[in-house]
């Protein structure tokens, strides 16, 4: 497979600039793999294609407010700091990428705030967008990380050109959040409510939960032909044993196992045993799945519509297979449904 096989129209009015009113109501494209019927519902739907012990895997990752703005010393220009990962905690060191990129170089000092309390230095250009910064502040650690989340933004992704609003900071976070280290969200999970949760609880389905912290890296675009030479970002991944033997139990059950979101079933593709069951995993993976590919553990996947060119896009079409996947984004296109990460989600069997 090709990069130029993952490419299509996308028209600009179907990307999601906002979330559906309530969560459990986005649109919900059912895509049956072995008959090739798709089926138009809505998420609360989902239910209904479970039965007990079957299981969902979550990433229960938190997004923290990543985007900061800061003023250069001396020109006072605005810069924008997108924190990427805490490098050192006692010294208070980051990965950073800074817009615009140009201006900033090591040595240059930005203040943050009103107050400007919280000040940053460059100590290292490490790509043409990547910077480290030191943070000075004399405060606590603790005092430091509130000030970080005090004057940081919910990283809304940059082609929502709105500002951003209050109830982003809620809606942009799944509600079983609870580990915080993603810049960003695992969409497919923004459409589970709290309502939708207990009936598939009362229902009897089990919940496994990893947290496999989102990076950039997800989304940077893929910019060669051949995608075996890409190369995806490492994210911090943990698996616990309960959740293994949640997973485990249910494979050898032959029940229905969904990931939900293509960071859940990153997560369980990085730490399939040499027998394909899923093994603990505590470290960071760069997995990147693009056709052809065999799962090993997960036979069903919610996820939203993904951007064309996109490594989203190629797992999708590794897991229900090229020629569907491209009539299934066609017939989204027709009936309208909302693309990336505020859009409508698919489900996948």
């Amino acid at each position: 497979m090709k990069l130029s096989h993952f490419n299509f129209e996308l028209p600009e009015n179907l990307l999601a600039e906002y979330p559906a009113e309530n969560r459990d109501e986005s649109k919900l494209m059912v895509i049956h793999r072995e008959t090739g019927k798709i089926e138009h519902k809505m998420f609360k739907d989902l239910i209904t294609y479970f039965n007990e012990d079957d299981v969902m895997v979550l990433n229960n990752t938190k997004v923290f407010p990543a985007r900061l703005y800061g003023n250069k010393e001396k020109t006072g220009a605005r810069i924008e700091v997108f924190l990427l990962r805490e490098l050192n905690e006692e010294q208070r060191l980051w990965d950073v990428l800074v817009d615009p990129a140009r201006k900033i170089r090591i040595g240059n000092k930005l203040y943050f705030g009103d107050d400007e309390t919280l000040v940053a230095e460059v100590i290292d250009n490490t790509t043409s967008r990547g910077r480290t910064l030191r943070f000075l502040y004399d405060g606590s650690y603790i005092d430091f990380r509130r000030k970080l989340k005090e004057l940081g933004e919910t990283p809304l992704p940059k082609y929502i050109k709105r500002t951003v609003e209050p109830e982003d900071e809620e809606r942009y976070q799944t509600i079983y959040a609870k580990h915080e280290g993603a810049v960003a969200a695992p969409t497919a999970g923004l459409h589970f409510s709290k309502h939708l949760l207990k009936r598939l609880e009362i229902k009897g389905i089990d919940f496994a939960e990893l947290t496999l912290h989102v990076g950039l890296g997800t989304f940077n675009p893929v910019e060669v032909e051949d995608l075996s030479k890409h190369k995806m970002d490492s994210e911090e991944l943990i698996i616990d044993e309960k959740a293994t033997e949640i997973v485990n139990n249910a494979k050898l059950q032959k029940r229905r196992i969904c990931a939900v979101g293509t960071t859940a079933m990153r997560g369980l593709e990085s730490a399939v045993s040499s027998n394909h069951m899923l093994n603990t995993f505590d470290g960071w993976t760069n997995k990147f799945v693009f056709p052809p590919y065999e799962f090993s553990i997960a036979n069903a996947m919610v996820t939203n519509f993904h951007l064309p060119k996109s490594t989203l896009l190629m797992m999708v079409s590794a897991f229900v297979g090229h020629d569907l996947m491209k009539r299934a984004y066609k017939e989204a296109i027709l009936e309208q449904y909302k693309f990336y990460s505020y859009g409508d989600a698919m489900l996948i069997l």
